[in-house]
C-alpha cells in the first residue's frame, strides 16, 4: 500500500498488538477494501518478542515481576515503531495469562502508560472469533464447508468452528504449551509417565471443547500460532524458519504425529540446535507438540477419517485484531 493510497483515504494504517502467555507480537499494516468490500492487509511491520508473561501464573495466580519487565520492554519497542510508521489506530489485546492474574491491573496500567491505549483483556470467546477471522485467509471459499480453527497458545487453546458466514461455535480451554509444560512435562526430556498424564489432560480439554463445539462436523482443520508453525517447520525439515514455506502447508496426520513426537522426545539441547527453532520456544515446544498431535488425532477419529490432515496458517489472531481496528 502506497503513501498516496493512504493520503487518498483508500487505506488506513493500523497497529495491532497481541499479548499472550508466551509472546507479544506487533503488526503494523495498511488495511484497504476491494470492490466487494472485503478487507485486505498489507504488512508494514510484523514482529514477535518472547516475554513469557504467563511465567508461573498457573501456580501462583499472579504475573511475575520479571515477566512484567520483559513485557514492558517490548511495549516500549513497539511504541517507538508505531510512532515511526505513523499508525493512526491502535488496538492492544491481551489473552490467557492476563485473564488469569489477580494483579492484572499493574499490567494494564503499564501498557496504557507506554502505548496510550487501554489494553483489552478479552474473553476466550472473543479471542476465538478474532483467531477465526485472521486464519480464514488461508483457505479458499467452499460453499457449506465447515472449518475448525485451532489457536494453540501458551496458556489457552481456542477451538473455533465456522463457515463462510462466520463463527458457528467456539470454546476456549485452559490448555497451552507454557501451562502444560509447567504442569506436566518437568523432565528433560519428558518421561513416559509425564507424557501419559499430559495426554489424558489434553483429552479432557478436548472433551470440554466438544461439549460446546461439534468437532465431528469439521470438514477441514486449520492450525495457527507458534507451536503449530514450529511443528510444521519440523515436518518440512526447513533449514531456517520461513513463514513463506510454512503458510498454507497441508500435512497429513502421520506427518504431524511424527514431527510432534520427535520434538516431544528430544532433550532441550537437541531442540535448541534445530535451525528453525525460536529460542523462546525451546523449553515449551514439547508440550505444544503433544497438544497439537492429540488434537489432530482426535479430530480424525471424531470425523470417522474424513479429516486426515491439517493446514497451517501464519495468519491468526494478530491479523484478526488488525482487521477489527480498521472496522
Amino acid at each position: 500500500m502506497t503513501a498516496q493510497d493512504r493520503e487518498n483515504g483508500t487505506a488506513v494504517r493500523v497497529a495491532a498488538v497481541d499479548c499472550g502467555t508466551n509472546s507479544i507480537r506487533l503488526l503494523i499494516a495498511d488495511v484497504a477494501r476491494d470492490a466487494h468490500g472485503s478487507a485486505r492487509l498489507t504488512d508494514v511491520v510484523r514482529l514477535m518478542r518472547v516475554n513469557r508473561l504467563g511465567q508461573g501464573v498457573d501456580a501462583t495466580g499472579r504475573l511475575a515481576p520479571e515477566a512484567l519487565e520483559r513485557t514492558f520492554a517490548a511495549a516500549d519497542e513497539y511504541a517507538a515503531l508505531i510512532s515511526e510508521h505513523g499508525a493512526t489506530r491502535i488496538r492492544f489485546v491481551a489473552t490467557s495469562a492476563s485473564r488469569d492474574a489477580e494483579n492484572r491491573q499493574e499490567f494494564i496500567d503499564g501498557i496504557r502508560e507506554r502505548l496510550g491505549v487501554e489494553p483489552e483483556v478479552i474473553s476466550g470467546d472473543e479471542e476465538a472469533a478474532l483467531s477465526f477471522t485472521g486464519a480464514a485467509s488461508v483457505f479458499a471459499e467452499t460453499n457449506g464447508a465447515k472449518t475448525l480453527v485451532v489457536d494453540l497458545g501458551g496458556g489457552s487453546t481456542e477451538f473455533v468452528l465456522g463457515d463462510s458466514t462466520g463463527v458457528l461455535a467456539a470454546k476456549s480451554t485452559d490448555m497451552g504449551c507454557v501451562r502444560f509444560t509447567e504442569r506436566h512435562l518437568r523432565s528433560d526430556p519428558p518421561t513416559e509417565a509425564e507424557i501419559t498424564v499430559a495426554r489424558a489432560d489434553i483429552l479432557d480439554m478436548i472433551a470440554q471443547a466438544l461439549a460446546s463445539v461439534p468437532l465431528a462436523d469439521t470438514d477441514r482443520l486449520v492450525g495457527v500460532a507458534g507451536t503449530i508453525t514450529t511443528v510444521t517447520a519440523a515436518a518440512l525439515h526447513l533449514p531456517e524458519y520461513s513463514p513463506e514455506a510454512i503458510h498454507g502447508t497441508e500435512l497429513t496426520r502421520e506427518q504431524i504425529d511424527q514431527a510432534a513426537d520427535d520434538l516431544l522426545r528430544q532433550d532441550r539441547a537437541a531442540r535448541a540446535a534445530l535451525p528453525y527453532m525460536h529460542p523462546g520456544r525451546v523449553d515449551v515446544i514439547g508440550a505444544g507438540a503433544l497438544i497439537w498431535r492429540t488434537i489432530v488425532d482426535r479430530v480424525d477419529e471424531l470425523t470417522d477419517g474424513r479429516v486426515t490432515s491439517a493446514v497451517t496458517s501464519e495468519h491468526d489472531i494478530l491479523d484478526g485484531i488488525a482487521l477489527s481496528v480498521a472496522e
